[in-house]
């Protein structure tokens, strides 16, 4: 397995590659079990897999954990090397950035304004930079992202439709603890007490789920209010908890095929998000 750091070197590694599928696998390093499984599905899905590891300084808000991000590349580059990476691609701000700000934006609109738009506003217009960016380097066939970040799953498929990339996108499925906690790579910010805690939102999720998928349409929004504040009152400190379609739009008494999605802090420094698919009846 290569390790690349600068642009010129990956993209003159895959040239004669071409002729072959190739899928991307983006991180920003860290790594835990659900990045691995992203690079298995890839595995499966192409014949070359390139995963890159840049913290984007773009996606970033003021205030946020941008300079105390982990950054664990030499074990990163173990992890991925035991589940068959290809190459990795690890290049510095610089390398990325050579003129920051950038001039340039990839603005992906009311989808970014909604959810965590509206405590994070310019995070997805960094998301959106650095996958464009990181889709015309390696011009992937296709590109693995997790269900956990939602959203952003769903902005990347807007940007791939409307740009037209010639990638298919795949999202895989969440992978969870043993009790049911999504994994992150910010879950290490939570003591022994929050960690301890943060299962109940998964369980809260499945709770309000099953309720939902019975309920009357006119009863949903009260369902969701009042498991927020349970949530609120019971140690969370929830930023948002909705109910949307799985294109992200409000839900009509039509709608049948529904996700719940929650943006939560847990103790002074950690973000959880997570979310669940389910159907109404």
């Amino acid at each position: 397995m290569n390790v690349f750091n600068h642009i010129k070197d990956l993209r003159t590694a895959l040239k004669p590659l071409r002729n072959q599928k190739i899928a991307l696998v983006p991180t920003m390093g860290n790594l835990h079990d659900g990045h691995l499984q992203l690079v298995k599905t890839a595995k499966q899905l192409a014949d070359v897999v390139v995963v890159s590891i840049f913290v984007n300084p773009t996606q970033f808000g003021v205030g946020e954990d941008f300079d105390s991000y982990p950054r664990t590349l030499e074990a990163d580059v173990a992890k991925l090397q035991s589940v068959g990476a290809d190459m990795v691609f690890a290049p510095s701000s610089e390398e990325m950035y050579p003129s920051y700000p950038p001039q340039v934006q990839v603005l992906s609109g009311e989808i970014t304004k909604v959810l965590c738009g509206v405590s994070r506003p310019t995070h997805f217009d960094g998301v959106g930079l650095v996958v464009s960016k990181l889709f015309n380097i390696v011009q992937p066939d296709v590109a693995v992202f997790g269900k956990k970040d939602y959203q952003q799953l769903a902005i990347i498929r807007q940007l791939v439709a409307e740009l037209n990339f010639p990638i298919e996108i795949v999202g895989v499925d969440i992978v969870r603890a043993d009790d049911g906690l999504a994994l992150s790579s910010r879950n290490q910010y939570l003591s022994t007490d929050e960690r301890h805690a943060a299962p109940r939102l998964q369980q809260t999720l499945q709770a309000l789920a099953k309720q939902l998928a019975t309920a009357p349409f006119d009863q949903q929004s009260a369902l969701v209010n009042a498991t927020k504040d349970a949530l609120n009152n019971s140690g969370f400190n929830i930023d948002y908890l909705d109910l949307r379609t799985r294109q992200l739009q409000q839900p009509t008494a039509q709608d049948k095929d529904l996700v719940l999605l929650a943006a939560t802090w847990l103790g002074g420094k950690t973000r959880l998000l997570d979310n669940l698919e389910f159907t109404r009846e």
